[in-house]
């Protein structure tokens, strides 16, 4: 079960940025809003085709960070086909909805995750893969589950740190996912997801890391002014490229952390 040194005491910055209450209560008003009505649509969104569905879901997600007051900043491009790996770093539950804005895809989660208010519902509903960290027996299993969802075509998002970090600090990549990635013969993309403050420095205010709670995470988010989250789609690592899962899983982490370029899209 890995574990971050990160605290919201010890990590989080506090003091600097900050938009006033009511503009921040609006946000969080107009979040919530956009995730009821995200989970209302969940039938219906079920319903369509995959070209459309995915054109939905993208525009939802979008909205959820937006209605957050967070801008995006996108470079690179997903794989917009077929089965594919697709890793990151992992800071915030913001990084959840960024990763579904340039690709929709089977989210693998914590197994505690499905017991959360609304959000584990809605991560049931959207297919999400849940590893039971407490059962080391079961991961062979799981990974092969997983696999079988690549095979099938399908996009994969994983968080191979296996805990968040507060955006300063990062962890090593576990190996086990990307066993997948090599059972399934599919390619893996990095992903590089940083957060900025106003003045362009790297910002602690979307971390939810350690003891923090969901709604201080939010609150925080939704208060702070000028955030920016910079979303690099790295190229990705072709099927076959490396012999086991160490050396694809250190080059997968090698690659999301190589410096981005300066611009992109904002959206």
């Amino acid at each position: 079960m890995p574990a971050a040194p990160c605290s919201p005491r010890d990590c989080v910055e506090s003091g600097r940025h900050w938009t006033g209450v009511p503009r921040a209560l609006l946000r969080l008003a107009a979040l919530l809003a956009v995730v009821a009505l995200g989970v209302a649509l969940v039938p219906l969104i079920a319903r369509l085709r995959d070209p459309s569905r995915q054109k939905w879901i993208r525009r939802w997600c979008l909205a959820v960070v937006r209605t957050a007051g967070v801008r995006t900043r996108i470079t690179g491009a997903a794989r917009p086909t077929g089965g594919v790996l697709i890793v990151s770093d992992h800071v915030s539950w913001l990084d959840i909805p960024l990763l579904a804005a340039v690709r929709p895809a089977r989210m693998v989660a914590k197994a505690e995750v499905r017991g959360w208010p609304v959000a584990g519902a809605l991560a049931a509903r959207g297919g999400t893969l849940f590893i039971d960290r407490d059962r080391l027996r079961a991961l062979p299993g799981t990974v092969e589950r997983i696999a079988a969802v690549l095979r099938g075509g399908s996009a994969v998002a994983a968080f191979p740190e296996g805990s968040t970090w507060c955006g300063r600090a990062r962890g090593r990549y576990r190996r086990a996912l990307f066993q997948a990635a090599l059972d399934a013969g599919v390619p893996v993309q990095p992903v590089s997801i940083r957060y900025r403050s106003a003045d362009g420095a790297t910002s602690t205010a979307p971390a939810f890391v350690g003891e923090d709670s969901l709604p201080a995470s939010l609150w925080r988010v939704v208060s702070a002014r000028g955030l920016v989250a910079e979303v690099g789609l790295r190229p990705p690592l072709p099927a076959g490229s490396h012999p086991d899962r160490r050396s694809l899983a250190g080059a997968a982490q090698g690659r999301a952390h190589e410096p981005g370029p300066p611009s992109g899209a904002h959206l």
